[in-house]
């Protein structure tokens, strides 16, 4: 059994089929974005893609994983989503292909991003489409935003997310 100590410790499926390892970002601060392209939220994806603009040349990326589980809210094709978030919203950054992000068949992923940032009262489930979480440049959570966290709202968590250096362990007591 591998011990998992990191975001960069996963693997997901791209939204053109490509596996990514994570481990690729590396050394990055990462935003991880369950997304759904008839939300209420969805507007939040011009939001996303001005974060990777703005914050992407210093080391932060944006991964976004559409979720059909919550009102049935991303029902297309990979190649379907992928065309609506380039033509409505010039996205750009990396999206994944679709995922289940709470129950039984729960990427992996999330079940260790909701074990590590947990929501409200200490609830694990993800509530809604565009729940977001935050790690530092260590693949370590340092925060999880509910759905109606406006992206640009989060801008001074992502500046502390990329001065952030490899978490170091505590000083002994």
């Amino acid at each position: 059994m591998t011990t998992v100590c990191s975001a960069y410790d996963f693997k997901a499926r791209s939204i053109t089929g490509e596996c990514v390892d994570l481990c690729r970002y590396r050394g990055q601060a990462l935003l991880i974005v369950n997304t759904a392209s008839a939300c209420g939220f969805t507007p939040q994806y011009a939001g996303l893609q001005a974060l990777h603009e703005q914050y992407g040349g210093r080391g932060l990326v944006v991964l976004g994983f559409p979720c059909n589980q919550f009102g049935a809210q991303e029902q297309g094709s990979e190649d379907e989503i992928a065309s609506f978030c380039e033509h409505n919203f010039g996205v750009s950054f990396a999206l994944m292909a679709k995922v289940a992000v709470k129950g039984k068949d729960a990427h992996p992923l999330y079940r260790w991003l909701t074990a590590q940032a947990p929501g409200i009262l200490g609830t694990r489930a993800i509530k809604w489409n565009f729940t977001k979480f935050l790690t530092g440049r260590d693949g370590q959570v340092m925060r999880r935003y509910a759905p109606q966290s406006k992206p640009g709202n989060i801008a001074a968590d992502i500046e502390k997310a990329l001065g952030r250096a490899f978490a170091t362990p505590p000083a002994a007591p």
